[in-house]
Order: structure tokens, then sequence, then C-alpha cells
């Protein structure tokens, strides 16, 4: 398995700092969040949150651990309730406050992003945690809505989604299963779920997690505490990232019931800060989502100690630390015979999954895998460059997205450049024809986490052998283990022999989330399917992490999630950078999931139809 190259754009760190994607030295990163959208006030980070307000925050949050872990399901239930209509209620301000940050334009083709990323994912995620929790408290566990089965593998299988009428009506033909680590037998599921509440009986003594927020997608933090607080049930201290920290007021509103409770604290400051609390003896978890050498500074700690600390595998802290730490996300393209429509839908398809939030995706498309000999391979790179040269240019928002930028094309003088980006934007930018024998390339093993994605082409002599090439490559060149995509036209599938191939590459891959024709991103907004690295990274070799989230059905052995979807998806995805309706639809979602009625579909369905 491949190892990231800190030489490249993850720089060594001083000091364990603030989780953020990837790691940017405190000394030189720029005023995160200093960016507005023309004619915006900028907004910055908040002032450090001070050392006896953090001792305080621990300290009562440890005083009301034991009464949250004790919680009687119906009073848990009440207060998840509650929150979702706190969460609802900053939800345009929230937005409003996130595309000032990212310098997206009221008016402008990405607004719609700030609503799916922001208050309707979290949102949705609490509504299936509600049901989860009600299913507990009426059945003593949560149901699994679809299918359990042994696949071929001898994995155990639970079909998730869809999970309900909204499911089939709002992602058609789209199906996800949990495939569960070696070990999990059919009759023994049901044991693997919800484990913190398995034994009602059981003395509850609480604990207390460090979540360390994500810089780069307002979500994730919030459905990170989420996790902690309710399928583990730990109070929760938050740290805000500073790239995200003008959200963070509205976060203190929305969680006001439980910040008044004692179960939440929400807290300010960056690298200093985050290395107090790490090392604080009141604090018994961490959770990050950042990069691996946010995590290697966390665990082993900074510095030449903290690289012998790793050579020996010796970790410095006896906490458990749980992380998503992104990926070099690939997507495999199968050779097929598609039609002039399919290669423009599947050319946005693969832009799309650059182009959201300006590329400062752990799940943003980098390397993408044709077939060399495949007659369309050409015709699929025009088609990806016609629509970056449609696509406006971004700010480039995310701290050290210049410097990343100048290292990948430094590497690859060819990349081909974009649009006509103002000052504060980067071009959107394509490395074509990347070697796959050049195992040490930047593009193959530091996440470029900017506007930059490049293409490779493997040789073959069948669809087959491709698919089985395009495996190894994913699995043991490419660095982490988080997402891959896979685009197949079904007509390729009609072959027994590629269909067997195909099959045994969705078994094969080694990463938390396999998904088939829709980017693979969108594990991440079902919220019921897990979100994390594929399992069995040691500490001294993290890749993309250990542990996962969202997960609402509580599953405590996952290995992956495989989700497929049609080939050409009808409506369009409102991620989609074409799409035309996609602030208005997801705002229409986003008040859906705060409170599903059939009063809201013709609004939400008429939007989708227009997009």
């Amino acid at each position: 398995m491949s190892t990231s190259k800190e030489a490249d754009s993850r720089p060594p760190v001083e000091s364990p700092p603030t989780s953020e994607q990837p790691t940017t030295s405190p000394s030189t990163a720029p005023d995160a969040g200093a960016l507005g959208s023309a004619g915006d006030q900028p907004t910055a980070a908040r002032p450090d949150t001070p050392r006896r307000e953090l001792d305080a925050a621990v300290a009562d949050l440890r005083d009301h651990g034991d009464e949250w872990a004790a919680m009687p399901l119906d009073r848990r239930i009440e207060m998840l309730d509650g929150l979702i209509q706190d969460f609802h209620a900053v939800a345009h301000r929230w937005v409003e406050t996130v595309r000032r940050i990212e310098g997206v334009k009221a008016d402008g083709p990405f607004l719609g992003e700030e609503w799916l990323a922001g208050p309707y994912v979290v949102l949705r995620n609490m509504r299936l945690l509600k049901g989860t929790l009600e299913e507990i408290r009426d059945h003593g566990r949560p149901s699994v809505p679809g299918r359990v089965r042994r696949n071929a593998q001898g994995r155990v299988v639970a079909g998730v989604f869809p999970a309900s009428l909204w499911d089939r009506l709002f992602y058609p033909r789209v199906t996800a299963e949990v495939w569960m680590q070696p070990g999990v037998t059919e009759a023994d599921l049901a044991s693997t779920q919800a484990v913190a509440y398995a034994d009602a009986t059981a003395p509850a003594t609480g604990r207390v997690a460090l979540v360390l927020g994500a810089g780069n997608v307002s979500s994730i933090g919030p459905m990170d505490a989420l996790y902690k607080l309710f399928a583990e049930k730990q109070v929760v201290l938050y740290k805000s990232h500073p790239a995200q920290d003008p959200v963070g007021p509205l976060f203190e509103e929305a969680f006001a019931s439980f910040i008044d409770a004692g179960f939440v604290r929400v807290v300010y400051g960056g690298a200093e800060v985050g290395a107090y609390l790490t090392d604080h003896e009141g604090i018994d978890e961490i959770h990050i989502t950042g990069s691996d050498k946010t995590y290697e500074a966390i665990v082993f700690g900074p510095g030449d100690e903290g690289e012998r600390r790793k050579a020996a595998n010796e970790p410095r802290l006896d906490k458990r630390v749980t992380a998503e730490l992104g990926n070099v996300s690939p997507v495999i393209v199968l050779p097929g015979p598609w039609s002039p429509g399919d290669v423009e839908y599947q050319a946005e398809n693969l832009v799309s999954m650059l182009t959201n939030n300006a590329g400062f995706n752990c799940n943003a498309s980098r390397v993408i895998i044709t077939h060399r000999s495949w007659p369309q391979r050409e015709a699929l790179v025009d088609g990806m460059r016609r629509v970056l040269a449609e696509t406006p240019t971004r700010a480039a928002w995310y701290p050290g997205a210049d410097d990343r930028m100048q290292r990948f094309v430094a590497a690859h003088p060819e990349a081909e450049r974009f649009g006509e980006p103002a000052p504060e934007d980067l071009p959107w930018v394509l490395v074509p024809d990347l070697d796959p024998e050049a195992e040490d390339d930047i593009a193959f093993q530091t996440e470029a986490f900017c506007s930059l994605f490049g293409e490779t082409a493997l040789d073959a002599p069948s669809t087959a052998s491709f698919l089985d090439r395009a495996v190894d490559f994913c699995n043991d060149t490419l660095w982490g283990t988080l997402n891959v995509t896979l685009i197949v036209h079904p007509d390729s599938l009609d072959d027994p022999v590629t269909r067997r191939a195909f099959e045994a590459a969705v078994a094969n891959l080694r990463y938390g989330t396999v998904s088939v024709n829709h980017w693979a991103a969108v594990g991440y907004g079902l919220a019921i399917t897990p979100w994390g690295a594929f399992p069995g990274h040691p500490p001294d070799d993290i890749q993309s992490g250990v542990g996962v989230v969202h997960n609402t059905l509580l599953f405590d052995k996952p290995e992956k999630a495989v989700i497929r979807s049609p080939f050409k998806a009808s409506p369009k995805p409102p991620w989609f950078v074409s799409h035309k309706t996609a602030a208005p639809l997801a705002e229409d979602l986003t008040d859906f999931e705060s409170g599903p009625s059939l009063s809201q579909l013709p609004s939400i369905f008429w939007k989708a139809l227009r997009g």
C-alpha cells in the first residue's frame, strides 16, 4: 500500500495543528476564510478560547457525561427532535455565512452546493438518527430496510438504501449496501448494531470526546459531533476549524439546548488550542477530519521525536483516536459503447466531481483511469475540457491552495489550464495522460486539494483485464482508501466475462465507499451509509484514517459501503455544474428533511425537472 509524501503538499507540522485538509503550516497559512464574494464583508477566524475557558468547558462536560450516557431513549429522541428544529432555524444564515467564506456569489451557479453540503445533509443525518433511536426504543435495535445476505466473498451484506418512500422518490434507482468485516455472520449481525445501547441495565459511564472540526465543508464537524453524541453516547467538545469560525456562533445557537444541558461545548482556536486539548487529561477520545500529518502529530508528536515514535509505532497517547484523512480519489471509467450524449453526460459528471467546493473536498476526483485503446477515450477527455472551459473559476479560499497548485504544475508542466481566473481564483487544471508506471508521481501520492485533477490510461487486452489492472493500480499505487467511483455503461455488463470482472472489482477495491456511476460523495450525503476509510490501517500508516461516521443504522463492524446508480441519472443530479435550479431545489430538500410532508413534493419535483 502506498504512503503519502511529506515533501509534497503536506508540509511537516511544528505542533499538533487544528484539523484541516491538507495540513498547512501555522506560520505560513493565510488568514482562513478571509475571502468573501464581491461586495461582501470579509470573514475571519475568531480569537482563541482562553485556556481557563477550555478547562471549564471540559470540566462541565465531565460533570454531565454520566447523565447523557444514562439518558432514557424517549428523552434522547425528544432532544434530537428539538435539535432538528434548531438547526433548521439557522439554515439560511448558515448558507449565507458559508457562501461569504468561500466567495460564492449569491446569484451564482454554486450556491446550491452550500445547501447540500451544509444544512441539508446535517438535517438528513438527524432525521435518520431519530428513526434509529425510535426503533431501538420500540424493537431493541435498528431494522435493516433491505435484504441481508452473504456474498460470493463470504461477507455479510446488508441492504440499507432505499430505506423509505422518500429515498425512492429523491434517489431513483439508487441502491446501497453495507458490507461487513470478516467474521460477522447473519446470525450475529443484529448484535453488531447500536452496541452503545445494547445493555440498558449496565452502569452508564460518560466519556468526553474532542471533535476537531474540518475546515473545508461546514457539515463535517456537526455530523462528526452527532456520531459521538448518538452512536457512542459521548458528550462533545467541538473545536471549530479557523476556516469555519464564522459559522461557529450559528452552531452554538443550534446546539443551545445541548450546551445548556452540559452535553456540548463549542470552542475556537488553531494549532496551539488543538495541541492543548488533545493532551488534556479530561479528554477521553479524539476525532479529527483532516490530514494524515495532523493525525501523526497528535498520535506520535511533532518533530524528530514524533518521527522516531512513528518509526517504532509507539503512540504517545493512550486515547482512542478516530479520523477521516482524505484520499487521492480515483474514478475508473470502463470502456463501452457510449453515444455522443453519453460522453457529454459523463464528462460533466467527472468535472462536477472536481469543481464542487472549488476542489476542496476529500472525495473530489483526482485520478481518472481510462483504457488506453478505448476508441472514445479522447472524446471523453475532450468533453471534460469543454466543460472545464465553460465552468466559472472559483475563489481559492482554502489555505495553501495556490502553493499546492504550484507544486503540482511544477511537477507537470504539461498541465492544461481552463478559465479566466480573477485574482482570488485559481484555474481549473487537467493533467492528461499521467504515466501509470510512475508510482511516485505527486498526482498519485498526494491529495491535491485544489482545483486540479489528472487522467491516466492503462493498457489491457480486454475490459476484464483492464478492470483487474485498474483495481491493482488503485489499491497498490494511489494513496488512501476513502472512496472510489466506477463508471460503467449497462451494455458493457451484458458480457458475462466483463460482468464477473466488474463484480470482482467492486469486491476487491479496498475503499470505505465504492460507488457505481454516481460520484462517491453520494456516500457522504446519504448519511445512512458508513463514511470512513477501509478498515485496517495501523497508526504508523494511517492513510485515510480509522473508524467511521454517519452510519445511522449504527453498524459496529462495517467494511465498506457499495452504492449503485444508473449510468445516466434523470433528473440531473443537483451537484452537476450545469444544474439550473440547484439552489432553490436544495433549499426545498433542506426544508423537507426538517419535517417531511407530501405537500412539499410538487415544488421539489418541479425544480428538479427544470434543472
